[in-house]
């Protein structure tokens, strides 16, 4: 490592390069792919670096590997214990299993299922999962307090040495597969590990590309961390990207990313689903959402991008099949194509077929009923979801169900209510 300013830690090439070796017989070299689709959108030239066709499905088996394999023989023995919300710990799990040392992984309660069960898969005996509270941060903190307890090495997901140096050889390998120039760079952040070390190796090795970090709006740790210009930890986030939801980032990593990127930007969860869907129907795909951060930002770089060379780090593909009715849904409810209302029903004879008729428009599609006559009001509410063809045609549909007194409210900018429906 190098220390340009006393106390900070950057990584140096040269460690890079170490870790590069040292994990090169369990990572694969992964793709750096042209995407026709994409190029097309934007009229540039974009690439796909494919960490999703990994052993374990994601970047995350370069720094765990990475850490585990560098520590003494006396040290494995004792075993390791990591916190994650399931990426890294599939990485913790392969490199126990093929370094044959105990490990004990802590994941929050709220993991997708396949995720759990790969874990174990990659671990085999080697490995017991605990899984504990909502969030990373909750497991975090019980993985810390079991690691002092039974003196195992707690290998961090993105906030250590050899993490980062790990994740960055991912950086190395972009700029050995590149034919020419890259332009700009888009990569998610989470913890900030993999945007950390590439950022690193990019600023020394190809110092013009411009290194744009990815955060799902509802969990904005770093972005925040810069604007206060200090770590700080977020009090709630949204866990839907659950690769990359974290509360509290790095030190190491906003030190180094504050330096070294060009851009912290935010993209909402339901812009993420649709890259989801967009990729998987286009490009038979498959990834989770974290692994469609860097994607879904391009749109806000659509000018700058015409013309030029972009990268994207698709940082995995753990997506579990059974969430795939909410990622529709909040694809949906983002193009403002899905839409929920308190609708306020007269209690009479034909009064839904009068709504039907009269209210909704040739192509509206009620997705969603629910209704239970309990009373002998005038008026009886119904929770209806509707889904329109064009985001166009819902102030027409609003003003209809008015003119009707159909209308009762709007649900889906009240979130105290909307969330469960979604």
């Amino acid at each position: 490592m190098s220390l340009l300013q006393k106390d900070i830690y950057r990584p140096d090439l040269k460690d890079v390069k170490k870790a590069a070796e040292r994990i090169s017989k369990v990572v694969v070299n992964t793709p750096l792919a042209d995407s026709f689709t994409y190029s097309a959108k934007y009229d540039a030239r974009i690439l796909f670096k494919r960490e999703d066709l990994q052993q374990v499905r994601s970047y995350k088996i370069r720094g765990a590997y990475n850490k585990i394999s560098s520590l003494p023989q006396e040290q494995l023995k004792k075993g390791v214990i990591c916190a994650s919300a399931g990426n890294h710990a599939q990485g913790v799990a392969f490199a126990c299993n093929k370094l044959k040392t105990k490990g004990v992984i802590y994941m929050p309660i709220t993991t997708p299922r396949q995720k759990v069960e790969q874990t174990n898969m990659f671990g085999g005996e080697w490995v017991e999962v605990v899984l504990k509270g909502d969030t990373f941060d909750d497991s975090y903190k019980n993985a810390i307090k079991h690691g002092e307890k039974f003196g195992q090495v707690f290998i961090h997901p993105f906030d250590d040495e050899k993490v980062i140096e790990g994740q960055a050889t991912i950086g190395m390998e972009i700029l050995e597969q590149a034919d020419g120039p890259i332009d700009y760079v888009f990569a998610p952040f989470g913890g900030g590990g993999l945007l950390a070390g590439l950022s690193s190796v990019f600023k020394q090795l190809s110092p013009n590309t411009k290194i744009i970090g990815v955060e799902p709006e509802g969990a904005p740790s770093m972005l925040s961390s810069m604007k206060a210009g200090k770590v700080i930890e977020l009090k709630t986030i949204e866990r839907f990207v659950d690769g990359a939801a974290v509360q509290k980032v790095g030190s190491r990593n906003f030190e180094i990313c504050k330096e070294n990127l060009d851009a912290m930007i935010t993209v909402p969860e339901g812009k993420i689903c649709q890259t989801i869907l967009d990729l998987y129907n286009k490009d038979a795909i498959v990834v989770e959402p974290a692994g469609a951060m860097a994607i879904s930002a391009l749109d806000s770089y659509a000018e700058d991008l015409k013309g030029k060379t972009a990268v994207c780090i698709v940082s995995g593909s753990n997506n579990d099949i059974t969430r795939t009715a909410e990622i529709k849904e909040r694809a949906l409810l983002y193009a403002g194509i899905k839409h929920y209302f308190i609708i306020s029903f007269p209690q009479r004879a034909g009064a839904l077929r009068e709504f039907v008729d009269k209210v909704l428009g040739p192509n509206d599609d009620i997705t969603h009923f629910e209704y239970s006559k309990k009373h002998h009001r005038e008026n009886g509410p119904a929770v209806v979801g509707i889904e329109l063809n064009d985001p166009a045609d819902f102030e027409p549909l609003v003003a209809r169900m008015k003119k009707k007194n159909f209308f009762g409210e709007y649900l889906n900018d009240k979130p105290n209510l909307f969330q469960f429906l979604v």
